[in-house]
């Protein structure tokens, strides 16, 4: 079995994961192309404790090896906020990335710079009936208060890569998928997954 089902209905997860893998001879799938739709309640108090329950979800329902991440941005100014809760941080039930950023940058108002923090990412791999396997990849940086950029998705317009003195949102694909969280979860996570893809 070389099919591996890319556990999110992000497009812009599904885009970086599909550059990140595309070295290999696995065959990506998207849940889309299979026509599957889980929504999955991501109650876990960790990264790894949502992208596991993610995996699982979908390699059961998909009969494939699955692959799921959870990831956050850390901001030491607000104690690791919004952390585990990034994809759902605002007071609007049905708020855009846009408006996360604005409330983020909200409640970084009056304290001090540099606004530290950290993008980190957990990759779980879960293959059918087998076991669970975990990578993680973090990416340091600081949250500046003007967005710059027009790349990737999220906080990437207000998160500066200090020593490129670029956000995440300025890098290119390829800079992108050397540098950031996901890439180094996923390059940790490539050797694995071509190793248990190719046993199970």
């Amino acid at each position: 079995m070389n099919k591996l089902l890319i556990a999110t209905n992000n497009k812009g997860k599904i885009r970086e994961l599909q550059d990140l893998l595309e070295d290999t001879d696995i065959e990506l799938v998207t849940p889309s192309q299979i026509d599957l739709e889980l929504d999955i309640i991501e109650d876990g108090i960790t990264y790894a404790e949502n992208a596991i329950k993610k995996a699982i979800a979908f390699a059961e329902a998909s009969n494939l090896g699955s692959l799921a991440d959870d990831s956050g941005l850390e901001v030491d100014a607000l104690s690791g906020a919004p952390g585990l809760y990034s994809a759902r941080y605002s007071p609007k039930p049905s708020a855009t990335d846009k408006d996360r950023r604005l409330y983020l940058l909200q409640n970084l108002q009056g304290k001090p710079r540099p606004w530290t923090a950290r993008f980190r990412a957990t990759i779980a791999i879960a293959i059918p009936k087998g076991e669970i396997h975990l990578t993680e990849g973090i990416c340091e940086g600081e949250i500046i208060p003007e967005e710059r950029g027009t790349g990737g998705f999220g906080y990437d317009p207000i998160f500066l890569l200090q020593n490129l003195d670029k956000t995440m949102a300025e890098l290119s694909m390829e800079e992108k998928n050397r540098l950031s969280h996901r890439a180094k979860a996923v390059m940790e996570a490539k050797p694995l997954l071509i190793h248990i893809l190719k046993l199970s």
